[in-house]
């Protein structure tokens, strides 16, 4: 029975709007990604995307590839207490992967979210919040890629949504995930 729902992806695929749909839908979202975010204002950084970098790779560094999965299990098992189904916003290394798998086995299922790169780098650039340039977006793929694993959880995710046109074509495909979620989790 699947109690873990957790979302992958490059930047820009579209990774956050979906995390932000299952929430609306009043599911509770743990966001990797936070973790990072918290470390920056712990240290009194400004948050950019290079700064994001460099803590990303120095934690993973001295704590290990999957030390956010770590940090979160206590929060998702109490989560999965309280709802019948937990977000993961953000999984971005194999080994993560491997750790939650490890913990939760069946109980976990892995949604990826692909577009194109020439669409997610427009996106990137585009976006409100810590914009990158076509460059900057390539570096981040590549970094992602080599230092973090991220394309394990990507591949060998149970769902993929193809998230190439629309938003309101996006949040179709995220209803036709809710119904197979909803028969999956009265089974």
């Amino acid at each position: 029975m699947v109690r873990i729902l957790a979302i992958v992806g490059m930047p820009g695929s579209g990774k956050s709007v979906v995390a932000s749909y299952f929430k609306n839908m009043g599911f509770p979202i743990i966001h990797f990604g936070e973790i990072i975010i918290r470390e920056l204002e712990r240290r009194k950084l400004p948050i950019t995307p290079n700064n994001e970098q460099i803590i990303r790779e120095e934690i993973r560094r001295q704590h290990g590839m999957d030390v956010c999965a770590q940090m979160a299990l206590p929060l998702i098992k109490l989560q999965i207490l309280e709802h019948q189904l937990v977000i993961v916003d953000g999984l971005y290394s194999f080994k993560e992967y491997k750790t939650l798998k490890k913990e939760f086995n069946d109980d976990l299922l892995v949604l990826a979210i692909f577009t194109p790169k020439s669409i997610r780098y427009e996106r990137l650039t585009l976006r409100q919040e810590r914009p990158l340039t076509l460059a900057q977006a390539e570096n981040r793929d590549y970094m992602e890629i080599e230092k973090i694993e991220k394309g394990g959880p990507i591949a060998i995710a149970d769902l993929t949504i193809i998230n190439d046109r629309s938003q309101s074509h996006l949040y179709q495909k995220i209803e036709e995930v809710l119904v197979r979620l909803s028969l999956e989790l009265f089974l």
